[in-house]
């Protein structure tokens, strides 16, 4: 068996919906089509397709598998090109993740302009404050904020965050501005259960790290609403800059106590190392990334 065959078809079958359809794209009889998705079953000893006379759906296992083929099929095709040294535009699905505020307000505008760069990718843009395996979930690129574990990811830095204290001009002329740390005891505050404590805060205090407490009357788990929260005067929050960059330049919201800040957390693109990288993600990086550097460092620079 031709596994490199086997997974084309497969992949045929999937994308075209059923087995007949496979073989009119494949321009290869039914019958081949069908034997070759048997003999891949039979050397992996389980079952990928349920087989109805309407339609043909994806079993658990072969979810898993279709994600692997497709990786390997472009690899095969980047290694083609490279050795061959023709020109072949990027094509083909791109994933990538970004938490939820930072998608929102930086990646979703590059995303679209490369889009246009690139007609021939389809990009799937995962947006999620949970920290998404790249190799356990089938993703391609990631954008991710703090230090990054010793493993097999490359990263390109991009920039870095800072995580700010604001708020409303409203509830600072009601209930006075805090210049210190110690004097958030006497301030109420909205807290982003996102980060990892919502009863204190941490700060830089005379060269090293402290964590101060706050008094939480609210908790939220959507960073969005924390801002809309600061917004009515409900109290201070603390956020990433980019969270805040547009409420703060419209005068909206107020920094406090920036010389208390505790240093940036640096911003990467990663990607999975060990293997050629495929055209349509090096397209991306090198698209994406100054782009991507260049927004971030308009963030409450």
């Amino acid at each position: 068996m031709d596994r490199i065959e086997a997974m084309t078809t497969l992949l045929a079958v999937v994308e075209a919906g059923s087995l007949s359809a496979a073989s009119r794209k494949l321009r290869v009889p039914l019958t081949t089509v069908s034997r070759r998705i048997s003999d891949l079953e039979a050397h992996l000893k389980t079952q990928l397709l349920n087989r109805t006379s309407r339609r043909i759906t994806l079993t658990d296992a072969a979810e898993t598998y279709i994600q692997a083929c497709r990786r390997i099929l472009d690899d095969v095709e980047e290694a083609e090109r490279v050795v061959s040294g023709e020109y072949r535009a990027p094509q083909g699905e791109l994933t990538v993740t970004a938490s939820m505020a930072l998608g929102r307000v930086h990646v979703v505008p590059v995303a679209a302009a490369f889009l246009k760069a690139y007609p021939d990718i389809l990009l799937r843009l995962r947006l999620s404050d949970r920290v998404i395996s790249l190799q356990e979930e089938h993703v391609d690129l990631g954008i991710r904020i703090g230090t990054l574990p010793d493993s097999g990811i490359v990263a390109r830095r991009i920039g870095s965050v800072r995580r700010v204290v604001c708020a409303s001009p409203d509830y600072l002329k009601s209930r006075g501005r805090p210049e210190t740390p110690k004097d958030l005891a006497s301030h109420d505050a909205v807290s982003f259960t996102g980060f990892v404590h919502a009863e204190s805060w941490d700060f830089q205090i005379r060269g090293a790290k402290a964590s101060v407490p706050v008094r939480s009357r609210l908790q939220i788990d959507a960073a969005e609403a924390v801002v809309e929260a600061a917004l009515a005067g409900t109290g201070i929050i603390r956020l990433f800059s980019y969270h805040v960059a547009q409420a703060v330049k419209d005068g909206r919201l107020s920094l406090l106590m920036e010389d208390f800040e505790t240093p940036p957390l640096p911003v990467n693109i990663v990607y999975l190392g060990g293997g050629l990288l495929p055209l349509k993600v090096r397209a991306f990086l090198d698209f994406a990334a100054p782009r991507l550097k260049a927004r971030l460092a308009g963030d409450l620079a």
